[in-house]
């Protein structure tokens, strides 16, 4: 019972995944039209992102340093929800770590929070603390990007094995949650680092999400009337 609840619940987030793509279209355009899509600071960003990229394709993949922080993730949300971890265990083949709380976002967690990226811009929060202005802002950008290409990465790669995480919660409920809550990061680093306010974000996403929705309800409603028409004549 309890997966088939997720299961019409990741049904219903299937059109708030396309309203989400569509408002991070949306948000590409308008900073197009604002003259900051190919500004030094998304500039920096996209080269530490393909940067990593050839990394990934022409290097030794540090699968070790992913699986601590798909590790970390996972006890960094268990502490987050009032929980405890301990017994962290981390293996070329695979890691471990005892928590002792669960629930869906402590489970899925590795899978749409970047945890090396976090851990950056951390540092980052803590450097601008001290040293007013940042020095370099450059480079931290350079490096968001690359440890989220990282992240995105390593992400894919371990969507296309078997994760006891996804199959807790079933397929369709955890990657919809999963690519929800990952383009909803990248609107959120758009936001970040260019000329769009976070109230386009909210605007253009509330007004994506009821129009999708609409269109979805009267898409059913046709398919509905059409098999009750098709019944009668039978």
């Amino acid at each position: 019972m309890k997966k088939f609840s997720l299961f019409l619940i990741g049904v219903l987030l299937l059109p708030l995944c396309v309203a989400m793509t569509q408002t991070a279209g949306d948000m590409l355009r308008h900073a197009d039209h604002a003259g900051s899509l190919f500004s030094l600071e998304t500039g920096s960003l996209a080269l530490g992102y393909f940067i990593w990229l050839a990394c990934w394709f022409f290097l030794p993949q540090p699968i070790k340093v992913y699986i601590l922080g798909h590790e970390l993730t996972h006890a960094l949300w268990a502490v987050l929800f009032g929980g405890k971890a301990k017994n962290l265990k981390v293996k070329a083949s695979g890691g471990s770590v005892n928590v002792t709380k669960s629930n869906i976002i402590i489970t899925l967690a590795p899978y749409f929070f970047p945890f090396y990226t976090m851990l950056l811009i951390g540092a980052l929060l803590v450097v601008r603390f001290f040293v007013t202005p940042l020095p370099y802002p450059l480079v931290w950008l350079f490096f968001v990007g690359f440890t989220w290409s990282f992240h995105f990465t390593f992400t894919i790669q371990s969507l296309w094995t078997h994760q006891p995480d996804i199959h807790e919660y079933g397929r369709l409920f955890s990657y919809s949650l999963i690519y929800l809550l990952n383009v909803t990061g990248i609107a959120l680093w758009m936001v970040c680092t260019m000329s769009v306010s976070p109230g386009f974000l909210l605007d253009t996403w509330l007004f994506r999400t009821q129009d999708v929705y609409e269109q979805t309800g009267c898409f059913i409603g046709e398919r509905v009337k059409q098999a009750v028409a098709w019944a009668r004549d039978k």
